[in-house]
């Protein structure tokens, strides 16, 4: 299943469920209104139906509480920033403020000298947990999306922690939907691609993950607790790189989606 955030004309946001033409059903690029939010409590449809050219897409998931980064999780991404591989997850926080959606612009600000892209896998979380044991991560999950963990890596590099770098605001696109019906054992295997001005920059696959999807989940809420709509960003790749305003820059995940977005000044 694929639930989307949109908004069609004259009308709140809502969420809905998407069926795509190669899904072959009934009503091929399609998005089925819901009531409410799945990630609140329960849900009905409410007959209404909107096709997808007809809708724009929102960030699927309003996370109330946080987001949680995960730094250096793919061994060739650490290399090529010149780091070490952290024996225990390297975790960080991006505030909820950063989030946007598909197609929503991602601001430079006028004081960062180097943004950069990281294409990502995102968790959402579907319930509140702490300490959870390895074995019953996947209890705890609502599904997956992509997410661009964009970085101003002249401000990561030159403070000792990382909340100016990755807190600004649009820093945080993730959609286009969530994808609530992949196993741990498939999401473990997802090929992860960016594509920057047209031109592939990232290409990996989460089986690269240093820590995976089950220890991450669980070291975080060794910690802290998780909510309903919290986030878990897994980590990038090796090909991180700048991107400048008026690029488009799209992260693709097989079974998941692409996430598109265009990077403009922070005066425009």
């Amino acid at each position: 299943m694929r639930i989307a955030r949109y908004a069609a004309p004259g009308q709140d946001p809502a969420f809905g469920i998407v069926e795509l033409a190669v899904d072959g059903g009934e009503h091929p690029d399609t998005i089925a209104t819901l009531t409410g939010d799945p990630l609140a409590g329960p849900v009905n449809y409410t007959g209404k139906r909107h096709g997808l050219d007809e809708v724009r897409l929102l960030a699927p998931v309003i996370p109330r509480s946080k987001v949680v980064g995960v730094g250096r999780n793919f061994a060739a991404h650490a290399a090529e920033m010149g780091n070490e591989v952290p024996e225990t997850p390297l975790i960080f926080f991006k505030p909820n403020t950063s989030v946007i959606g598909p197609q929503d612009p991602i601001v430079e600000p006028a004081v960062v000298e180097e943004l950069s892209y990281e294409g990502e896998l995102a968790v959402v979380i579907g319930r509140i947990c702490k300490q959870v044991p390895k074995e019953r991560v996947g209890e705890v999950i609502f599904g997956y999306t992509v997410a661009n963990d964009v970085t101003a890596r002249d401000l990561q590099k030159a403070e000792p922690q990382w909340a100016r770098g990755k807190g600004w605001d649009t820093f945080c696109p993730l959609g286009p939907w969530i994808v609530t019906h992949l196993s741990l054992e498939e999401a473990g295997q997802l090929h992860i691609t960016t594509e920057l001005a047209g031109e592939v920059v990232q290409d990996g696959n989460t089986n690269q993950m240093v820590h995976d999807i089950p220890a991450l989940v669980s070291h975080i809420s060794g910690f802290t607790t998780l909510l309903p709509g919290d986030v878990i960003l897994t980590g990038t790749p090796a090909g991180v790189g700048r991107m400048v305003p008026g690029q488009e820059v799209s992260v693709t995940i097989d079974q998941v989606g692409t996430l598109t977005n265009t990077v403009v000044a922070e005066d425009q």
